[in-house]
Formats: C-alpha cells, sequence, structure tokens
C-alpha cells in the first residue's frame, strides 16, 4: 500500500465517488417520479412503497456478488459494467406504462445500488488501514446522489414529466460510467494479478469470513445507520407532503436538505473512526438515534420546526455511524473487502427496502404517520443492546474498533 502515489490514490477515490454519487442519484429516482406515478396508477400506501423499495433491494441482494466480483476482477471494469447495466433500465422504465412493468424496470434501476460494494473494494486497495476510514467515509459521500435527486428531479419532472426525468438520469449515469472507464485505472492489486498472471482464490475462501458472528453484527449497525437512511431518503417527501401539506418541490427540497449534511458528514464519520475509534463513534450514533426516533415516534406528532431539527439531528449522526460501520471491514477482513463489505452492504441495502415497504404498511393499517419512526426506535434499540452486550464479552485487549 505504501507504494501507491498520492496522486493515483486521489484520482481512483475522486473518480469513485463522483460515480457513486451519480449511481445513488438513480437509485433514488423513484423517491420523486414515483409520486408521479403513485397519483397516475392510483396506488396504495403499500403498493407506492413497494416500488419505491424494490430498486432497494435488487442493489442491496446484487452487492455480494457484486464485492466479489470486484476481488476477482477489479472495480474498473465491474463498475463500468454495473452503470451501462443500470442506466439502460432506467432508459427502459421510461417505456413502462403499467404498474407490473416498472415494479420490473425498477429492478434492473437497482443495480445502481450495488455499485457501493464495488466501489468499497475498488477504493480500498489504494489506501493503507490508517487511512481506510477517511478514504471510505469520503467514498460514501456519494449518498449525496439521493439530494441530487430531491432537489433536481421535481423541477425537470414537472417540466417534462416522470418519464423525461429517467431518460436524463439515465443518459447521465451512462455518460458517467464512459468517462470512469477512460479515466481511472485498474487497482494495485489487481494491476499485480494480472501482471504476475497469478491464480484466483476459490470462491469458497473469499466467502469464509462470511461464517463469522461479528460480520452479521456489523450488517446489523448497517442496516439501521444506512438502511434506515436510505428509508427516510426515499420515505420523506411523501411525509411531508402528507404530514404538513407541503406540495412536491418544497418536500423534494426539504428531503434533499435532509440528504445533503446525512451524506456530506459521513466523510467526517470516517475521520472519527480513524481518530478516537469506531466503537465510541456507534455508541454516539445508537445514543441520539435513540432520543431522536423517540421524539418523532409521538402519535400527535410534533410542530415543524422541532421536526425538522430533530430529523436533520438524526441524518447527522446516522452519517457518522454509517462511516463507523466501515471502518472496520478492511481492517478485521483486508483480504476479504469484497465479501464482507458487499454483505454488509446487502443488509443495510435490504433495510433501505423494507423499511419503506413496512412504513406504507404500517400507516395503511394504523393511520398513523409516526409510526415509521416507533419502528426506527425499536430498531436501534436492539443495535445498540446487541453491541453493548458483546463489547462486555470481548477480552479487553480486543476492544479496539469492536
Amino acid at each position: 500500500m505504501s507504494a501507491i502515489s498520492h496522486p493515483q490514490s486521489s484520482r481512483a477515490l475522486g473518480l469513485s465517488t463522483s460515480a457513486f454519487t451519480i449511481c445513488f442519484a438513480v437509485w433514488t429516482i423513484f423517491s420523486i417520479i414515483g409520486i408521479q406515478i403513485g397519483q397516475q396508477l392510483n396506488l396504495t400506501e403499500t403498493q407506492f412503497g413497494l416500488l419505491v423499495g424494490l430498486p432497494i433491494l435488487t442493489g442491496s441482494l446484487v452487492r455480494i456478488v457484486l464485492g466479489v466480483m470486484t476481488d476477482r476482477l477489479g472495480g474498473r471494469l465491474v463498475y463500468t459494467l454495473t452503470m451501462l447495466a443500470a442506466a439502460l433500465a432506467t432508459f427502459l422504465l421510461s417505456h413502462a406504462s403499467t404498474y407490473p412493468q416498472m415494479l420490473l424496470a425498477a429492478l434492473g434501476v437497482g443495480l445502481a445500488g450495488g455499485s457501493f460494494a464495488v466501489g468499497v473494494a475498488y477504493v480500498s486497495r489504494f489506501y493503507a488501514a490508517d487511512r481506510q476510514g477517511t478514504a471510505l467515509g469520503i467514498f460514501g459521500v456519494g449518498n449525496v446522489g439521493a439530494a441530487l435527486t430531491k432537489f433536481a428531479a421535481p423541477f425537470v419532472m414537472l417540466a417534462w414529466g416522470w418519464q423525461a426525468t429517467a431518460q436524463i438520469w439515465a443518459g447521465a449515469l451512462a455518460l458517467t460510467a464512459v468517462l470512469f472507464w477512460v479515466l481511472s485505472k485498474d487497482d494495485p492489486v489487481t494491476a499485480t494479478r494480472r501482471g504476475a498472471k497469478a491464480p484466483q482464490r476459490s470462491l469458497r475462501a473469499e466467502f469464509a469470513p462470511l461464517k463469522n458472528a461479528q460480520v452479521w453484527r456489523f450488517s446489523a449497525y448497517y442496516f439501521f445507520s444506512f438502511g434506515a437512511f436510505v428509508a427516510l431518503a426515499l420515505w420523506l417527501p411523501h411525509y411531508l407532503i402528507g404530514v404538513y401539506g407541503f406540495d412536491v418541490k418544497v418536500a423534494g427540497m426539504i428531503g434533499a436538505a435532509y440528504s445533503i449534511p446525512a451524506s456530506i458528514f459521513r466523510a467526517y464519520g470516517g475521520v472519527l473512526s480513524d481518530r478516537i475509534g469506531a466503537r465510541k463513534v456507534m455508541y454516539a450514533t445508537f445514543a441520539v438515534s435513540l432520543i431522536a426516533t423517540a421524539i418523532l415516534s409521538i402519535p400527535s406528532g410534533v410542530p415543524v420546526a422541532v421536526f425538522l431539527a430533530v430529523i436533520f439531528t438524526l441524518g447527522f449522526f446516522m452519517s457518522l455511524g454509517k462511516a463507523a460501520v466501515y471502518k472496520h471491514i478492511p481492517t478485521y477482513y483486508p483480504q476479504n473487502v469484497g465479501a464482507v463489505g458487499g454483505l454488509v452492504g446487502m443488509i443495510g441495502g435490504l433495510g433501505g427496502f423494507v423499511l419503506p415497504l413496512l412504513f406504507g404498511w404500517l400507516k395503511d393499517e394504523t393511520g398513523l404517520w409516526s409510526s415509521c419512526f416507533a419502528v426506527l426506535f425499536l430498531l436501534v434499540a436492539g443495535c445498540a443492546l446487541w453491541m453493548h452486550l458483546s463489547i462486555r464479552r470481548l477480552d479487553q485487549p480486543n476492544l479496539q474498533a469492536a
């Protein structure tokens, strides 16, 4: 790792983060165009939740596969092909006219979310262990793509319709894929392996770490810190319209304002994890999240000013937690970043699928908009308890970043 030049690693990080930003913008496109589609097809809350969440399901399930492919074939190739496939699916979405057709297209759009596992495995190979938390935190800033969609898509959609919005987002992703391929280089591990014509590791060796309970514990943390972030990023415009009566443009802009700090401060979470340890960052994340979700769970609701202050605070600490989770992976599993990072990302991404669907179902069944935050309160309470009990069982010398 020490032989990698600073310009080389910075270039890889910059290109990967830019590409992931566009991927994330495409991955969350249904948070905006889904509103117009829902009105057009007269969808129920549950049907809307399924439409919004289905790309998140695909992007989650493919992460472990794409992560392993990256370990074996290199991030440059896998990243480019993933973006091109997602761009094609997003373009085809614009020609869908029925709910089943849109669900099918949404599965393909979700490939954009799988790019996260590719980027983590690709970027981590350019950095030494003591800088990987910061580098991966910066890469995770690509989550700001959700804000890009929430800010720009409402204006595009109201001007030209949801179909044109899908086509423009597809074109942007395809262009990003081409530029990434032209400007990027193979990571050092892949370049060395190709030069030496080294044999591939067995698939059994790639997946071996997944039997460790620690990996699944990290996955649970990410189910909340990332999965709930994605769920709220998708659900928030709908929530603001339903609870506070905002129009789609205002709701989209507030959703963007939520997503931006919750994404950008992920880089700060990576720096903190390098400096003070990921465990302390996770404790802070869970403590503040418990308080925030408890306030937002009040059935009668809270004034809009209180809601915005609390949801922004929640987003900030979730961004720190996302970075803290991924600080662990190259530290504990340096030879299996793709597989372990893919699994953790998959479980986290599944939260982004399951939670909006659950939010819609609970709203239909209870009539309470705040029921979504009650679910998040129970989720973060479970994660915090599991983490605390697990850490107490560890021997004192093994506490670093556990």
